[in-house]
């Protein structure tokens, strides 16, 4: 039986985008700010070439992921971009993109909808498979703004890191001295009222 795996530092990173759809713009909560926070984590992650798997919800009628992401994904770091009827993003795709058992574990950064389905369903995948997940918690939503800190409760029970995205990019870095410390630095100043508003709403959990 597989045994939960409970995170600490990052040191492996990896980017999972959970299924940010034009289709929920009108109905998830708090969407424009969940983007925000999805399109910093991009922008991060092609300066840090950390790894990016997005995953998309019946593609065909819940639409693409949203222009504002579309922009950012390309370039080798963009390991797949799969559409999917699971509600796991780890698909039989996505699964022989991730390290073997034995290997390193990923340490799981991610964002998306909804927290209580999608994001719940992929968080305990990867803690099973031996990876270790953190939740950024001004990047996923829900429908009902509610569903959010229940699942956020029982994830973290999980073994699941719950944090915010300026912190898993300055535990990325590690020491000033990070040769992208300029760049990750000035990214965060650049969207730090985006940020502020995006923990604003999302961090009453």
């Amino acid at each position: 039986m597989a045994t939960l795996t409970r995170a600490s530092r990052i040191r492996n990173p990896a980017l999972f985008i959970c299924d940010i759809q034009d289709k929920f713009r009108t109905g998830i909560y708090e969407f424009p700010k969940l983007v925000s926070t999805t399109e910093k984590m991009l922008r991060a992650a092609s300066t840090l070439q950390i790894p990016v798997f997005i995953t998309t919800q019946n593609r065909a009628k819940l639409g693409n992921t949203v222009p504002e992401l579309q922009q950012h994904l390309n370039g080798p770091h963009i390991r797949a971009d799969v559409d999917k009827t699971l509600f796991s993003m780890i698909t039989p795709e996505i699964e022989k993109l991730l390290p073997a058992p034995g290997s390193t574990p990923l340490d799981v950064i991610i964002v998306g909808l909804e927290t209580h389905i999608c994001v719940t369903q992929t968080t305990l995948d990867l803690l099973e498979r031996g990876h270790r997940v953190y939740i950024l918690v001004d990047g996923v939503s829900s429908i009902n703004p509610e569903e959010r800190g229940v699942a956020l409760a029982r994830l973290r029970d999980a073994g699941a890191v719950v944090t915010s995205s300026e912190s898993a990019l300055f535990e990325i870095l590690g020491d000033a001295s990070h040769e992208a410390f300029r760049a990750v630095s000035g990214l965060v100043k650049e969207t730090k009222e985006s940020t502020k508003g995006a923990l604003g709403v999302f961090s009453k959990i």
